[in-house]
């Protein structure tokens, strides 16, 4: 039966078979009674109507009412046979009860752990009406098949999430979520996500999540190895386009990978000294060309600073001395951000003490238990306010942050030095300005990487031989002239293409769009139509009035051509081509090369994430990696087609030593590192004991 979004009822169709039902709110004003959530939240929760009908999680209590009138509309008088309940926090779970006593006969779908806290929280009998899953196995529900990934951590220990074989649909839990109520847009496609919502997406991450890295980093790998067309978390939106695009931000939280460089100045003060201090030391960075952000620990919560901790390479910590320790307001964010396992950040300190300033010595301390922090030595130290003398020791921190910054600006000599070298050393002081003046970077004389910068697309060229259909990936296609409609294409002359076009004089572009996956690349570019099929299993393609395909979906226009010139160009074969048929298949964006390379083409997983080093040959234009002990004389990058010349050896790094003995907690992940495990040790994540401990290594 065919629903949609009606009075009385907040729905709206995910698939064919798949409807949200979820709920927004706004009234709320602090999520777990932490985080401010100024937009609001929203719970998601997703039905399916298959031979038997499934609901995905339920909803907060506040939006019982709601939820059940949305889930009843949406079955239309059919029972409801299942709830698959991947995650036990109340803001999910809290409506569970009441879809039980609404619907008796419904079983639960869950993980033993999930189970074991249902127990604690609801008074029906839960043993009853359960069927229980694990890791890897499979349920079915008629037309849809399902498996399930364990995800401890994520941010509880029993989270599981869910994955539909079929229509490679993943329900992930509280991963891949954002806060923000859902403003009637449900798929992150309908709005401008990442300029309007990734700040709100990384707050959510890092203050949620932030401190499980390890844990999310083990469940990215297992999402790694699985086609996923959509992603249904439970806050937020649905994913079904870009998807790329937000899994790099998470997999850059996930192993504390700064986005940006640039420094986060966060500031503890009384009476406005410290925060005098802070202003200038942001000002001086700024003439640097170093970016800041810049704020008060009193006035903004810890979680925004959490953030942009997680989004920027340096912090700077300027701190009063309170109470002989740290002022209370910075004390509590260095508790925050040490609490949620920040690693791999340049920091450096500031203290202020009118008596006895002794901030600066704490403030390190407590950074110091966090893994690959590096510490910039040139604390400044302040005795109730910055003076006139001291402006060369905020000088010299900022030269000590400017020089592990690369492309930061030479510091420009003040007035007085200026005056003094024009007297002692002209020619030195010359140096200097023209130093200050020039560009921060110098390029190479040919960076390979510059060629990814051009606005040209990324198209696929089609044509036919007889019976043999064949195509291939271009990025170079444009038009010459507009009377008559003229057209030109570049062709790598080892493309099988290339070979046809030359014989037959015709061809297709597609013109493809930010839409397109990376299969479609893969299909036309990662391989040679001289000895497979392209077009085999090729849902996406149909013919055009020439009788050649071209490709139908991600693609906003396609043209045809008939060859009325070619210029062999050494690597490449040039063709000129009059335009026989040309027509708009669709709005969206033409793909450029950049974004291709930013945004589509994989990249490879950070250290942390990878298990053997790979063996093989990387392509210094394109990054495209050959994994073979031995190159071929004749190999042709399947990207950018350039040859061996431009491809360099892989070189492993070198075997880790022997690691220690371990033991790692059977609920959340947990490693504890050493010979034995004490015999009272409870697990630090989800505190539970020696018996949930299992010796590797």
């Amino acid at each position: 039966m065919e629903r949609s979004c009606k009075s009385m009822y907040n729905v709206r169709k995910v698939t064919k078979d798949y409807y949200w039902i979820g709920a927004n709110d706004r009234r709320l004003a602090l999520f777990e009674g932490v985080y401010k959530i100024p937009k609001g939240v929203s719970y998601n929760s997703y039905v399916l109507l298959d031979e038997k009908t499934v609901v995905f999680d339920t909803v907060d209590a506040s939006a019982s009412k709601q939820y059940l009138e949305n889930l009843a509309h949406v079955l239309g008088g059919r029972r409801l046979d299942y709830v698959i309940v991947q995650h036990m926090e109340m803001d999910h779970a809290a409506t569970l009860g009441d879809l039980v006593k609404a619907y008796p006969e419904v079983t639960i779908v869950c993980n033993e752990k999930v189970a074991q806290i249902m127990e604690q929280f609801f008074a029906f009998d839960v043993r009853t009406r359960l069927h229980l899953v694990a890791e890897g196995d499979t349920f079915c529900t008629g037309q849809h098949t399902f498996t399930f990934v364990a995800a401890p951590m994520v941010h509880w220990p029993e989270v599981m999430v869910t994955y539909d074989i079929g229509e490679k649909i993943l329900f992930s839990a509280d991963a891949f979520g954002t806060f923000g109520a859902l403003d009637g847009a449900l798929f992150a496609d309908e709005v401008d996500f990442f300029g309007d919502y990734l700040d709100e997406a990384r707050r959510y991450y890092t203050n949620i999540v932030g401190k499980y890295g390890k844990q999310v980093q083990d469940v990215l790998k297992k999402a790694s190895g699985i086609e996923i067309k959509m992603v249904c978390p439970l806050h937020g939106f649905v994913w079904r386009k870009k998807f790329n695009q937000f899994l790099e931000k998470d997999i850059q939280w996930a192993t504390y990978t700064p986005e940006e460089t640039g420094d986060v100045i966060a500031y503890g003060c009384i009476h406005g000294n410290t925060a005098n201090l802070a202003d200038i030391l942001a000002a001086k960075l700024t003439e640097r060309g170093i970016k800041v952000a810049l704020y008060d620990a009193s006035y903004t919560a810890a979680d925004e600073i959490l953030a942009a901790a997680f989004r920027y390479s340096h912090l700077v910590f300027a701190s009063a001395t309170y109470n002989a320790g740290i002022y209370i307001a910075m004390e509590n964010l260095l508790h925050d951000i040490v609490n949620h396992n920040l690693q791999n950040r340049t920091v450096a300190f500031v203290e202020n003490g009118s008596w006895a300033p002794a901030a600066g010595g704490q403030m390190r301390r407590l950074m110091e238990q966090l893994p690959g922090t590096k510490f910039i030595d040139a604390t400044v130290t302040v005795r109730s306010s910055l003076k006139e003398k001291q402006s060369g020791e905020v000088d010299a921190l900022v030269d000590a942050i400017a020089a592990t910054i690369p492309g930061a600006k030479p510091a420009v000599p003040s007035k007085e030095k200026v005056i003094s070298m024009l007297r002692s050393n002209p020619a030195e002081l010359l140096t200097m300005l023209a130093a200050a003046a020039a560009p921060s970077a110098v390029a190479t004389p040919v960076d390979p990487l510059a060629f990814q910068k051009f606005s040209y697309g990324l198209f696929v060229l089609t044509a036919r031989d007889g019976a043999k259909d064949n195509g291939c990936i271009i990025n170079t296609a444009s038009q010459l002239t507009d009377q008559p409609k003229r057209i030109t294409i570049a062709v790598n002359k080892a493309n099988y293409t290339c070979d046809m076009i030359l014989k037959t004089g015709e061809f297709n572009v597609s013109v493809l769009t930010e839409d397109a996956s990376m299969e479609v690349f893969q299909r036309f570019g990662f391989q040679s139509g001289k000895t497979a099929d392209k077009f085999q299993g090729c849902t996406y393609a149909e013919r055009a009035a020439n009788g050649i395909y071209y490709v139908k979906e991600a693609t906003n226009a396609v043209l045809s051509g008939k060859v009325i010139a070619s210029q062999d160009c050494g690597t490449h074969m040039l063709f000129i081509a009059d335009v026989t048929a040309a027509r708009v298949l669709s709005g969206e964006p033409s793909v450029t090369y950049g974004y291709y390379f930013a945004h589509i083409k994989p990249k490879p997983l950070p250290a942390a994430m990878t298990d053997a080093p790979k063996v093989g040959w990387i392509c210094k234009v394109c990054g495209f990696v050959y994994e073979n002990e031995t190159l071929p004389a004749d190999y042709i990058c399947p990207i950018c087609k350039h040859g061996v010349a431009d491809f360099e050896r892989i070189v492993p790094a070198a075997p880790a030593a022997p690691k220690k003995k371990s033991w790692v907690c059977k609920i959340c992940g947990y490693v504890y590192e050493g010979d034995e495990l004490p015999a009272d040790y409870v697990c630090p994540l989800c505190k539970q004991g020696v018996s949930d401990f299992i010796q590797q290594g």
